[in-house]
């Protein structure tokens, strides 16, 4: 008998993951490769927009392979895309061929442009409009200067010659054999050219970022019918359908099943950490945090209050190579060796500091270190940092909602160590719960797409597995959190 599966890309900063996914949440096969990423100078950060497309069809063809020879007779009855959110490419409309590199959320190199328009006084309208404040982390003020590498880059964006989009628009026109230009509201409303109130391109951004409308992708549903795959361009059959799309932070709240205003707030720890909660109308942050639309299906926009943390997971890999360490288990296990940070405090502003604070001129400090520091209790100093800042966000939330949240779901890969997870529910206070699976993004995508095909994908929801309980007495906590306000503080000056 066949099964049918979902296909689901799940396109990420450091990896790109293809699987096989089945309604009841199964994953059948799965493959990824590691992605490279490039810092050409002091605060830049990007990829090669080709080798994303390449390594997708690469392991789209692994997969479908595998399956014809070897694994169990499956029908991939549809694709879900999960993108890294607010990394941006330009592109030839008629060749297809990539005009600029995919240019990352971590990128800096719009800095400057973000300072102008602070100080012409614009950044109130924009966040008005958009929910997202002036910041490089979204790409809207980087891409006039994109479009001013291309020869004739503003002239031929204006006349529709190029297309520009987020990388789900990217692999869709991929898949697509260049027929189909269009995003999702999830992802459109992370370029800080949409308008949350008209839900559509908004003109006056446009002008102001110079950002021409004729490049931009046609916005439509989470899980709307996107496109079919054209013939010969993939190991696929033709005219498979694209029937979901979503922002990865998006996709894996939807994974968790937090879908209703009230019903939790998830927190992706990865590279950087999203922490996202459903809301019944767009919240107007007075606290430091982005309105954005979590997906939209059925007719319905689903609105949600966001922070985004620059620098998470990536705090453990820098710390694991500055103290030498073999691998960031390593990391865990120096760590794990004391019981406390011993006073020391790290803020891994390594690329700014993001939500609440939004300070991308700040840099990484160490501090209140003495002669009884030693590497563990930098490396426990790491864990904790990646935890304070979560814990920051969390307050600023609860601020804007004006409710206290008692418990945290958590996914992503660093997620995974149970010794950060214990670190968690220690410095926020709060319990926190962690699926058996790992794949949140995908799971979250895949049910999405399985569910617009008329399918019951309850299996794809995540279901809490290890539960973290704060151990810690209030008063330590209450040191720590203070020592870390004190802390960034210094950062930011």
């Amino acid at each position: 008998m066949t099964m049918p599966v979902i296909l689901t890309i799940d396109q990420g900063t450091t990896n790109t993951k293809a699987l096989l996914v089945a309604t009841d949440g199964t994953v059948m096969a799965s493959r990824s490769r590691a992605m490279r990423v490039a810092y050409p100078r002091a605060g830049w950060a990007e990829q090669s927009a080709s080798d994303i497309w390449a390594g997708v069809a690469a392991l789209i063809a692994e997969l479908v392979t595998d399956q014809r020879t070897s694994g169990p007779d499956l029908h991939i009855m549809g694709i879900g895309i999960a993108n890294q959110r607010e990394t941006v490419v330009i592109w030839d409309a008629q060749t297809g061929r990539a005009l600029t590199p995919a240019v990352l959320w971590q990128c800096q190199r719009s800095a400057g442009r973000c300072t102008e328009l602070r100080a012409q006084g614009l950044e109130p309208m924009i966040v008005e409009r958009t929910g997202l404040g002036l910041d490089p982390l979204f790409p809207a003020a980087k891409i006039a200067d994109l479009l001013k590498m291309i020869p004739g880059g503003p002239e031929r964006a204006a006349r529709g010659d190029v297309r520009c989009g987020t990388i789900d628009s990217w692999l869709l026109w991929n898949l697509t054999g260049g027929t189909v230009h269009a995003t999702d509201h999830g992802n459109a409303s992370r370029t800080q050219l949409f308008n949350l109130d008209t839900l559509d391109w908004d003109e006056d951004l446009a002008t102001i970022f110079g950002v021409p409308i004729a490049m931009l992708p046609r916005v439509m549903a989470s899980d709307s019918r996107f496109g079919t795959v054209a013939p010969e361009l993939t190991a696929l059959p033709p005219d498979t359908p694209i029937h979901a799309m979503m922002g990865d932070s998006h996709a894996a709240l939807f994974a968790h099943g937090i879908e209703t205003p009230g019903s939790g707030i998830k927190a992706t720890i990865g590279t950087g950490s999203s922490l996202m909660t459903p809301t019944a109308v767009r919240v107007r942050s007075t606290h430091g945090l982005s309105s954005t639309i979590a997906w939209s299906r059925g007719g319905t926009v689903r609105h949600a209050l966001e922070g985004n943390i620059s620098v998470s997971g990536q705090a453990a890999a820098f710390a694991t190579t500055l103290l030498g360490l073999a691998d960031e288990a390593a990391l865990t296990t120096l760590a794990a060796s004391v019981p406390n940070a011993n006073g020391v405090l790290f803020v891994p502003a390594l690329a700014g500091l993001g939500a609440p604070h939004w300070c991308p001129h700040a840099r990484g400090t160490i501090s209140e270190m003495t002669h009884s520091t030693r590497p563990a209790h930098v490396a426990r100093a790491t864990l904790d940092a990646i935890a304070l800042q979560i814990a920051d966000v969390i307050e600023a939330m609860e601020a804007d909602l004006g409710s206290r949240c008692t418990s945290i779901s958590i996914d992503g890969g660093a997620a995974k160590n149970g010794l950060l997870a214990q670190i968690l529910a220690d410095l926020t206070g709060r319990n926190v719960a962690r699926p058996k699976a790992a794949e949140a993004s995908a799971l979250g995508v895949a049910r999405m797409a399985a569910e617009a095909l008329g399918h019951v994908a309850d299996g794809m929801r995540l279901m809490p597995h290890d539960a973290f309980v704060p151990i810690i007495a209030d008063a330590e906590r209450a040191a720590i959190r203070t020592g870390w306000i004190a802390a960034i503080d210094r950062a930011v000056r």
